[in-house]
This record gives C-alpha cells, sequence and structure tokens, in this order.
C-alpha cells in the first residue's frame, strides 16, 4: 500500500515537503547526487545529465528536471547509472585542457572532484575541438574556452541573476562555445566585472584574474614600501579555505599572515567606510534638506555603479559622489603616508584584499589615479590571499592572532557590517538617526529592518525630520526590478543601497567557492557578530575619523574631503568600439548608413530597422551603392533607436524615416555625380 506523499530511494521512504524535484528530495535523504548545471538560485538546464536516477516504470530520468510524486521507486546508484556517469565525465575530459596541475580552480573544480569519485583514470575518447585563444583582456576575470564545458552555469547567472547577458552560447553543433557577443573579449562588452559567472563555474574556464605574481613581486622590492588593506568580508571568509567553518572571524590570522608575507603595514577598509558614511551621511542629508537628487543610490560596490553607467546613466546624479572605501583608502594614503613614513609617492604600494573582482576593474580606471600613480595598485581576491598563504608554507590556523596598525586600523561597527546587503543602510541609519535627533544614541544601534539576504527590502524609518523610506537590493536582476519600478512611479525611496552580488560582499566572487546557500547565512552573522564585539558602533564615533578631519579636512563634505573622497560618474559604453559591416557596396562614392546597436537601441527596435533598411536597398538595386554597419554606439541611449544615413543622424528613428532619408541621401550623391 502506497503511502500519500511518499515516495521511496534506494528503499528507504522520504516524505514529499514541497521540492520542486526529484534532486531535491534525494539530497534531503543524505545522497549527493552529481550535478554541473544544476544551482538552485538559477533555472533548471539539465545539460549535464549526471544527476540521472532510475525510476520504476519510467527508466533512466534527469532528477533536476522531473517533479517529485508519490509512490515513485528510485534508484540513484546502479551499474547502468554509474557507467553512464563515467561516460560523461570522460567525454568532457576528452575535450577539456587537462592542466589540471596548474589550474587556478585546482582543488575546487567539480569535474576534477568528480572524476577522482567516479574512477576515472583513463579517458578513451580522442580530442575533437581545436584549442581556442585565452580570453585576458578583463581586469577582473580570465576566461579559458578551453577549459568549459558547455553546462551554461555562467551564462543563466549573468542573465537570470544579473540581467547582463555579456556572455551565452553562440554557433551550432559540435562548434558550440560559450563567448561574449561578436566574439568579443569580456573587457569590450558589458561586462560589470561581477564575476558571478566565475563563481557558479564548475572548471577553470572562468576565474578571478589573478595578481598574485605582481604582489610577490612588488613585495620583494627593497624599494618599495608595501602596505595592505583588507575588507571587511574577507575576515569571516578567509578561514573556510583552511577548514574553519563559515563565518569564523579570522580577523587576528589574516592579519598575522599579512605581517608574515612582508606587509609593512596592515590597515582595515572598515576605517574608511566608516569615513565613507561620514561623506555619504552628510551628503544625502544636504539633499534632504534641498529636496533634490533624491533618492541618493550608494555607490560603494564598483560593478552596481558600472551597471548604472550602462544601463541607466540618468541615474548618475542620483549615485552617490563618495568614492568606495577601497578608492578613499588608496587617496589618503597616497596623500598622508609617504610624508609620515618618509618615502616617496612613487615607492608606496597600496595592495587590497577584497572579496570582489569587480574591484580590481574599479582601481584600474583612469579616474583614481594622480599623476599616472594609481591610488590603489594592486587589488587580490580573498582566493588569491589564501593561495599566497599556502604558497609561503603559513599554517593559517596555527597563526598567533595580530592587531591591525593605527591609525586606519581602527573602526567601528559600522564599518564592519558594509559586507553585508543592508550593511551599508544600516551604517547610515546609525549616522542620519542620531544627526536629526541632536542626541546620542545610547540605546539600540541595531536596524533589524534593512537585515537578511532577500533579494529586495524595503522598510520605512521615522525621525524628527519625517519618514525615511529605504530600500536595499543585491544582486543585478533585483536592481534592474527596483529601478525600472521607481522609473514607473510605483515606489519612492530616499536611500538606495544596491550590491552587485547576491547577499552582499560576503557573496562576492573572490571569495572561497561555495555551493550551499547557508554559507552566505554564517558569513553574514559573523560580520553582525564582529560589530557586536565591539565597543563603538556608529561611525561618528571613531575617535581616529574625528582626528583625520580636525587635522586634513575640516568637516564633513567640505571642499577638500569632496577632492579627495569624491568622483564624479559618466555615462558608459555598453560594447566598445566596433562595426559589423551588413553591406559592402562597390561604388566609388557609397553612401554610408550604420544602425547603433547598443542595448538601449537595440530594445527599442533598431534590429527591426536594419533588417527593413537592407530589404529596401535589395529590392531598389542599391546594394553596390550603400555601406550598412551596425555599430556600438551613438551614447544617444535617450532618443534611440538611432541610426546615421549619410550626414543625418536620425534619433527616435522608425523604418519609415530611415527609407525616406535613405532614398533623399542616395538622390544627393546622384545629382553631385552628374555635376
Amino acid at each position: 500500500m502506497k503511502t500519500a506523499n511518499t515516495l521511496t530511494i534506494d528503499g528507504l521512504k522520504i516524505t514529499i515537503e514541497g521540492e520542486k524535484n526529484l534532486l531535491e528530495v534525494i539530497r534531503k535523504a543524505h545522497i549527493d547526487i552529481p550535478t554541473f548545471c544544476y544551482h538552485s538560485e538559477l533555472s533548471i538546464y539539465g545539460a549535464c545529465r549526471l544527476c540521472m536516477v532510475d525510476v520504476s516504470g519510467r527508466g533512466v530520468v534527469p532528477s533536476c528536471s522531473t517533479p517529485p510524486e508519490a509512490g515513485m521507486e528510485i534508484q540513484t546508484s546502479t551499474g547502468q547509472i554509474r557507467s553512464l556517469r563515467k561516460m560523461i565525465i570522460e567525454l568532457l575530459l576528452a575535450n577539456h585542457e587537462q592542466s589540471c596541475t596548474t589550474c587556478q580552480k585546482n582543488t575546487s573544480c567539480k569535474l576534477q572532484e568528480l572524476a577522482n569519485r567516479f574512477g576515472v583514470t583513463k579517458v578513451r575518447f580522442k580530442k575533437a575541438a581545436a584549442a581556442r585563444p585565452l580570453d585576458n583582456s578583463s581586469p577582473s576575470i580570465t576566461r579559458d574556452p578551453n577549459k568549459c564545458i558547455l553546462c551554461g552555469d555562467c551564462v543563466r547567472m549573468c542573465r537570470e541573476e544579473q540581467s547582463v547577458g555579456a556572455i551565452d552560447f553562440a554557433f551550432r553543433g559540435s562548434n558550440v562555445t560559450v563567448a561574449p557577443s561578436f566574439g568579443k573579449g569580456l573587457s569590450e562588452v558589458e561586462c560589470v566585472n561581477c564575476g558571478q559567472c566565475a563563481r557558479v563555474c564548475p572548471t577553470g574556464a572562468l576565474t578571478p584574474k589573478s595578481d598574485v605574481a605582481e604582489t610577490w613581486k612588488a613585495l620583494e622590492d627593497k624599494s618599495k614600501y608595501v602596505i595592505v588593506q583588507i575588507a571587511p568580508a574577507v575576515r569571516v571568509a578567509i578561514g573556510e579555505h583552511f577548514g574553519l567553518e563559515p563565518g569564523t572571524i579570522a580577523t587576528g590570522q589574516a592579519v598575522a599572515a599579512l605581517k608574515r608575507l612582508g606587509f609593512k603595514k596592515v590597515f582595515d577598509t572598515s576605517f574608511t567606510a566608516d569615513l565613507t558614511i561620514m561623506e555619504e551621511g552628510t551628503e544625502f542629508l544636504k539633499r534632504l534638506e534641498k529636496k533634490e537628487k533624491l533618492p541618493i543610490f550608494t555607490s560603494c560596490c564598483p560593478g552596481w555603479v558600472k551597471f548604472a553607467e550602462q544601463y541607466y546613466p540618468e541615474l548618475n546624479d542620483n549615485l552617490s559622489s563618495c568614492r568606495s572605501p577601497q578608492q578613499m583608502f588608496g587617496s589618503l594614503a597616497k596623500e598622508l603616508l609617504p610624508e609620515k613614513y618618509g618615502i616617496k609617492k612613487e615607492d608606496l604600494v597600496i595592495v587590497s584584499v577584497m572579496p570582489c573582482t569587480a574591484k580590481k576593474y574599479e582601481a584600474a580606471q583612469e579616474k583614481f589615479a594622480v599623476n599616472g600613480i594609481k591610488d590603489i595598485d594592486i587589488v587580490l581576491t580573498t582566493q588569491e590571499f589564501a593561495r599566497m598563504i599556502e604558497e609561503a608554507g603559513l599554517q593559517f590556523n596555527s597563526l598567533t592572532p595580530e592587531s591591525f596598525d593605527l591609525p586606519f586600523g581602527f573602526k567601528t561597527g559600522a564599518g564592519i557590517i558594509f559586507g553585508n546587503s543592508g550593511g551599508v543602510s544600516e551604517a547610515v541609519l546609525r549616522f542620519v538617526n542620531e544627526k536629526v535627533c541632536g542626541k546620542k544614541n545610547t540605546g539600540n544601534y541595531d536596524f533589524l529592518q534593512v537585515r537578511g539576504l532577500e533579494g529586495i527590502k524595503e522598510t520605512s524609518i521615522s525621525t524628527p525630520a519625517g519618514t525615511l523610506k529605504l530600500a536595499v537590493a543585491s544582486g543585478l536582476k533585483n536592481a534592474r526590478t527596483l529601478v525600472e519600478s521607481m522609473k514607473r512611479k510605483e515606489v519612492h525611496y530616499d536611500i538606495v543601497e544596491i550590491m552587485a552580488c547576491p547577499g552582499g560582499c560576503i557573496g562576492g566572487a573572490g571569495q572561497p567557492v561555495y555551493y550551499k546557500p547557508e554559507v552566505k547565512e554564517k558569513r553574514a552573522k559573523g560580520l553582525y557578530d564582529n560589530d557586536k564585539m565591539l565597543e563603538l558602533h556608529s561611525s561618528q564615533d571613531n575617535p581616529y575619523i574625528k582626528e583625520l578631519y580636525k587635522d586634513n579636512f575640516g568637516e564633513a563634505g567640505s571642499r577638500k574631503a569632496h577632492r579627495f573622497l569624491h568622483t564624479h560618474y559618466a555615462s558608459c559604453k555598453r560594447t566598445h568600439s566596433g562595426e559589423i559591416s551588413i553591406l559592402k557596396g562597390n561604388s566609388v562614392n557609397k553612401l554610408e548608413v550604420t544602425v547603433c546597436f547598443g542595448t538601449s537601441c537595440f530594445l527599442k527596435g533598431s534590429q527591426s530597422i536594419l533588417k527593413g533598411l537592407v530589404d529596401h536597398i535589395k529590392l531598389s538595386g542599391l546594394e553596390d551603392k550603400v555601406e550598412v554597419k551596425a555599430t556600438f554606439c551613438f551614447e544617444k541611449c535617450n532618443s534611440g533607436p538611432n541610426a546615421r544615413i549619410g550626414r543625418k543622424l536620425l534619433e527616435k528613428c522608425t523604418i519609415g524615416l530611415a527609407v525616406e532619408t535613405l532614398m533623399d541621401e542616395i538622390k544627393i550623391l546622384k545629382e553631385c555625380a552628374s555635376v
């Protein structure tokens, strides 16, 4: 007799409790079904077929895409299934570059792990695919197509969770590959450098770009004075690499390791997170008083900032003009420390240890350099930091904890919680609430309303200045949803915090690789626990911040503070230079036609305009007289779709307008030729 709402897995009765597929029910039974293409936060793809199970009466089916039903009898590891899984792994290895010992993903590669698990000691199949060039164009991510197994995880992450779509499948059959659009490098397309594609990539096809060798070179150069800053989220994740529980606060060991590696001084980015709150909180209060440029959007996350500059340049004035804590630190240190340490500015090398790959892109921007000297010289991810510890032979868990150096090593709890989604908002509230109340907050500093790992959080806070409405989003799909609802005037906020990575910096792509969602929960808890352990919880109470303003800036928001601690934004191309020729034209005096294929114009119908023009040109027998191209980008996103026909730029172009202008320009060319 069948028991209602149960099924049988390898002879064991398991209750169905709302799981969406067999895979989840089987894993609930403590059976580790192998997968490459399954992630609970992504859509079901069913490409790798490793999760096949035998369902009585149905045969072998993929467990990731099969809903559970009461009465099912399932076998998860028959001889046929084990043989099938082994063959799939062999086929993947046949076309996979097998440089495992030198691969950055070594020890965390799922293909390597499963090959060992299923006893694959020999690959019986020959390599069929030709070697493809390495894409090293991005400052943040290295893409090696020779290690790609076509699982589609990166494609779905970029499109579904980040709403960017910088990479996708290209070509067909045996030529299929995953690549940026039009064969360009990652640095030339709309990639925002968040690295979430690398986080879910099961092999070494996408990895954070390594700057370890450059860091060792700087440390070994006796003419350089090398210092380092470490971000809040790193301290609750670095220990995972060395077997500690996620969320373990390993600050002391991390500082000790950095000093043993040879850094002259070790500072805390949480110090400049406190400084960011002083500037951003003051900026918000001024905007609130004038009722202008609201809502204020946070600007700490370079992935979000690039996303906004690409897709929503109309929000540039709403972004806080504050630099990120990383860049504030670089600007401050390069200005103040050379004199303090008796060295030349060009001999001071600043390294950042960050949970984030986009920080590499941020540090490389020209606007964050003075006279050719970068504010931040090198950015390491948490993964790279762990690799350096291993290379040096340091036993991380046995290191005697050490403390940060002063003054840039002192922080409050407000700076620490920056690493969590909602942390920046909470730190701002701790500042703003005290300022508008006009008295010290001696009670509870926690604003629980903005905490949690939900993609979008909303709340209202009552203050003497009125009710403040806040929104917090993490993950760029959620950011897009939020911004679009604001554009439709469905919602209104005063403060909006956005982080590119789901969960905030704790979920950054530079952190140790994780597959279980509870890892982020533990990391977040670690930061909030760290806040609780500190004596001070509001940025304005940091005595070294007070001293910094007294000795250097006067007050928050001053002209000098703006010079060193603030920045500017501009519209950003989604796809960099380059044109695609559609019709070439053979005439000497041919008419040039260019249609913008930037994202904004494309979404507004530029593809239809291009097709309509080409069809009309062919029907009219004008192929020799017209050269037609698609290009990126006219930088007129608000007036698209845009097309240039001869001398005329057509904004808000239609097919009718384009054809009419084309014929007028052709007529002018003919008249000129007959003169």
